[in-house]
């Protein structure tokens, strides 16, 4: 199961599904139109995706 953590305090999540399909969410990345690249969670099977979980206001790490 994929769990997101946040480095600077040790918040962590786990477990996230797709409402639609119940697939576990895996963790990707988006590039926008100015080059920067924002972390993302997403469904599998193309149902959709949301921003990653964010802590401490920071992106929170995932380890697989």
């Amino acid at each position: 199961m994929i769990q997101y953590s946040c480095g600077l305090c040790g918040m962590g999540v786990v477990g996230m599904k797709c409402a639609k399909c119940n697939c576990d969410m895996v963790p990707g990345e988006i590039t926008k139109d100015d080059g920067t690249k924002v972390s993302v969670t997403k469904c599998p099977d193309g149902c959709g995706m949301i921003k990653s979980p964010m802590c401490c206001g920071s992106d929170m790490t995932c380890a697989i």
